[in-house]
């Protein structure tokens, strides 16, 4: 018998499979809370639900979509990178960074990604397929069971390009906010996008309550089409007009992401072109010295560095200036740096 996925799945449908097979609805309840609140895969541990529903769910179902194959750990902070394995023997990666008393993780939501973003080391491994709900759910559950420390934050800026697998990144989303499943808050979590306009609009028109980022990267057309070739079907123009319908929340503003890359993007007007976006949309600026991937880019020196971060803060009525100085380098987890390879 092939097993089907119930990893995944939100309490609507979990509450279905209980009616088909004639279990009363407060089981599914049950199992959504051993699944996602305590991220438990055995039935027979489920030790409230009736052991005819627990081996009904053990033969039919598959609990566990994904097998932790490494687990790279960095000298410098602490930070792990969790490569992960698909039941199609398809390799991710996760990341889990731990400052104080944050505990964020960078999750995948693709096999490889289409997009081609010439600086990403992700984009070098092409596209293979978008991840199931319950693959990306269970990059959080497996973290927890490698980490003591509760996770406080999810960002969807792992593997992939979210909104190109939208349908199963909000429903994932849905289950990490419900407080029977993850319990986060809404503002903990996440989403980042290059610029899929049309999930832009259906995320604002949705009113989706999680958070938004725009790896944006350039301040003009020509060198962001340069280096991220999906601008040529949707400019800046175009992304800062949608942008702006984005109601404007203190707690929930939209975060413009931008990797400085030396001689690219990095220089005192592409500065003043950036912060003139922020101070329109009323957001926050996120500044990204590049990672090295081993490609032809490279950071600019910390004086160019300084010299745009400056010009940001001289310029910031509207927005908030914010620098990113990616954990995890050492091995690879860095932003930009993720593309599912093992070291054995």
């Amino acid at each position: 018998m092939v097993q089907k996925q119930i990893k995944g799945l939100n309490l609507q449908e979990i509450t279905r499979i209980c009616e088909m097979n004639n279990f009363p609805p407060f089981r599914a309840k049950q199992l959504y809370h051993w699944m996602y609140r305590h991220g438990i895969n055995e039935t027979n541990e489920m030790n409230n639900i009736p052991k005819e529903m627990s081996e009904l769910l053990s033969q039919e179902y598959q609990f566990k979509t994904l097998q932790v194959e490494e687990i790279q750990s960095s000298e410098k902070e602490n930070t792990k990178k969790i490569l992960f394995k698909t039941h199609d023997n398809r390799l991710i990666e996760s990341v889990s960074m731990i400052d104080k008393n944050l505990h964020t993780i960078c999750i995948s939501s693709q096999v490889g990604c289409s997009v081609d973003c010439q600086f990403c080391a992700t984009g070098e491994m092409g596209f293979m397929r978008s991840l199931s709900c319950g693959e990306i759910i269970d990059q959080f559950i497996e973290i927890t069971k490698i980490r003591e420390e509760p996770i406080t934050n999810v960002v969807y800026m792992g593997m992939g390009e979210p909104f190109l697998n939208y349908n199963e990144v909000i429903k994932s989303a849905e289950i990490l906010h419900d407080p029977h499943g993850m319990n986060l808050g809404r503002n903990r979590i996440t989403i980042s996008t290059s610029g899929i306009l049309p999930k832009i609009k259906q995320f604002i028109e949705e009113k989706q309550p999680y958070k938004l980022a725009i790896s944006l990267n350039a301040a003009d057309d020509e060198t962001r089409t340069r280096i991220m070739p999906i601008n040529k079907k949707w400019n800046i123009e175009m992304l800062m007009r949608e942008l702006e319908k984005y109601p404007v929340d203190k707690k929930n503003k939209i975060m413009l992401e931008y990797v400085l890359l030396k001689g690219v993007n990095d220089t005192k007007s592409d500065a003043e072109i950036l912060a003139s976006y922020g101070n329109k949309l009323r957001c926050k600026i996120n500044v990204i010295p590049f990672n090295d991937i081993g490609n032809k880019f490279a950071r600019p020196d910390d004086a160019t560095i300084n010299r745009f971060i400056e010009t940001l803060y001289e310029n910031q009525i509207h927005y908030q200036t914010l620098v990113r100085w990616s954990k995890g380098n050492d091995i690879d987890a860095a932003c930009g740096q993720l593309s599912a390879k093992n070291n054995d």
